[in-house]
């Protein structure tokens, strides 16, 4: 159990500009700081994504329960819970997130022995099993113990902020997805009718740019076809750019090809709406998004996202975090707040879930005598693609940011190796990474970040963001 010593915020302010002149200089190098600073501050420990389908706490390498120790001695911890909790008492969609999860609802403590407060349950999971699926996992979570948010019986539930008491500080989550299922959905009631439960999305659109030559040669092959849309064509007034509909899909002419995505406006509005809430209401307001989309590169967060991001801070998240496309993303400190565009997977055990609907395995011809390691063995050709042969979804780090009042005064990356190449029902389970790994680790996220103006250092196995360079912004 997590122990907490009680020091008010009003105290830690009073002491923190000393400490922090004290402790290191103003453009310095980025690196730990010393102890009695780290026990002064409040501290949280942050993870990606976790499947979880097996017991944790049965485990006790000693380097397996430093890795727990960290969690457990933040302040507050957080994963995006990418998992329903029921024993199949619902029945599965026809549509799903990719694999139908489900897992035992005595994992849930399993959550809570490695330490974790608080988890977001907006993902494309979410819906797998419908409203009760979402319904009997938000039971089971609570009954853990466990923070949760972003599901609910209505969109205004789902999007709302949901509140930890932590013993030095107040936390507030807020969680998002932009990856999901339609039908996953929360919706709104006018009185006349239920709302729909589901989750707080984040929609987006997406436009794409060709040539005028280019949109003109689309035009005639989609009317050629019948397929063309509603967009302007040569009538287009002057100096407004030309479009077309494809299919629901907008394609403009300009100078230059590419893609252009942008959050949707109403659901944008509505978000930072519930952040400026959530933050006159508690001490630290934490933003967590499952996003799966790019730009272009999977390891590069989509433009919709990196202006969400910033927009969350803006309205007064101290933290965003981000999670869905199972690899590391690049770090921002965007006016001294940290947006960590992707942590990676905390737990991947994806290939260990007990069943699976005949929607999976139906595209692979697999009959009514497969079981889940007949579709493993199909949809990853014995491991030779997808997930298993990918070594950079076993990879991720913790990320530790350290608080004086609101000021961050660090930020921590504690690199994880969840076991690619082991065995289907070994891999998946976080592992501290040996120097190697964790160097490479560290390196990606360097490389990833550098188009943020993040500075990032490797010392003594963990990554160090240097702050000093993020607060200019």
């Amino acid at each position: 159990m997590r122990m907490r010593t009680h020091v008010s915020l009003a105290s830690v302010l009073l002491i923190s500009s000393a400490l922090l002149a004290a402790q290191r200089p103003a453009g310095g190098p980025a690196g730990p700081l010393p102890d009695q600073a780290v026990a002064d501050a409040f501290s949280m420990a942050l993870t990606g994504d976790s499947i979880i389908t097996r017991r944790l706490s049965v485990y006790t390498e000693p380097a397996f329960l430093r890795m727990i120790g960290l969690i457990r001695g933040a302040d507050v911890a957080f994963t995006n819970l990418e998992m329903l909790f029921h024993d199949y008492e619902p029945y599965p969609m026809n549509e799903s997130g990719g694999t139908y999860m489900r897992a035992d609802p005595a994992l849930a403590k399993e959550l809570v022995w490695a330490g974790f407060d608080l988890v977001s349950r907006a993902n494309n999971h979410s819906g797998d099993y419908g409203v009760e699926g979402m319904r009997l996992t938000t039971k089971h979570v609570a009954a853990a113990g466990l923070v949760q948010a972003g599901v609910g019986e209505s969109l205004l539930e789902a999007r709302e902020p949901k509140f930890l008491e932590a013993a030095r500080a107040r936390v507030a989550l807020i969680s998002v997805a932009s990856t999901f299922p339609d039908h996953s959905r929360a919706g709104r009631s006018r009185g006349d009718m239920p709302a729909r439960p589901g989750l707080n999305p984040l929609r987006y659109t997406t436009t794409y740019t060709t040539t005028p030559d280019g949109l003109a040669k689309l035009r005639e092959a989609l009317t050629a076809s019948g397929l063309a849309g509603g967009g302007r064509g040569g009538s287009a007034p002057q100096g407004a750019p030309q479009s077309l509909n494809v299919l629901g899909t907008r394609v403009v002419a300009g100078d230059t090809p590419g893609i252009r995505t942008a959050p949707h406006e109403g659901d944008l509005k509505e978000i930072a709406a519930a952040v400026r809430g959530a933050a006159r209401l508690a001490d630290y307001t934490i933003v967590a998004i499952h996003s799966h989309e790019g730009n272009r590169d999977r390891l590069v967060p989509a433009q919709f996202l990196v202006t969400f991001a910033r927009a969350m801070v803006d309205s007064g998240a101290d933290v965003f975090v981000g999670h869905g496309p199972h690899v590391l993303r690049g770090i921002e400190v965007y006016k001294g707040k940290p947006i960590l565009y992707s942590l990676g997977d905390f737990i991947f055990q994806n290939e260990t879930l007990l069943r699976l609907p005949s929607e999976n395995y139906e595209p692979y011809n697999l009959g009514a005598d497969a079981h889940v390691a007949d579709f493993n063995d199909r949809r990853y050709d014995g491991d030779r693609r997808g997930f298993p042969a990918d070594p950079l979804i076993w990879q991720a780090v913790i990320a530790v940011p350290r608080f004086r009042g609101k000021t961050l005064v660090e930020l921590a990356l504690h690199p994880t190796s969840l076991g690619h190449g082991k065995p289907a029902f070994e891999r998946g389970r976080p592992m501290p990474a040996e120097p190697e790994m964790g160097k490479k680790i560290i390196d990606d996220l360097i490389r990833l970040s550098e188009p943020f103006g993040t500075r990032i250092t490797y010392r003594d196995g963990v990554g160090y963001v240097d702050l000093a360079a993020g607060r200019t912004k």
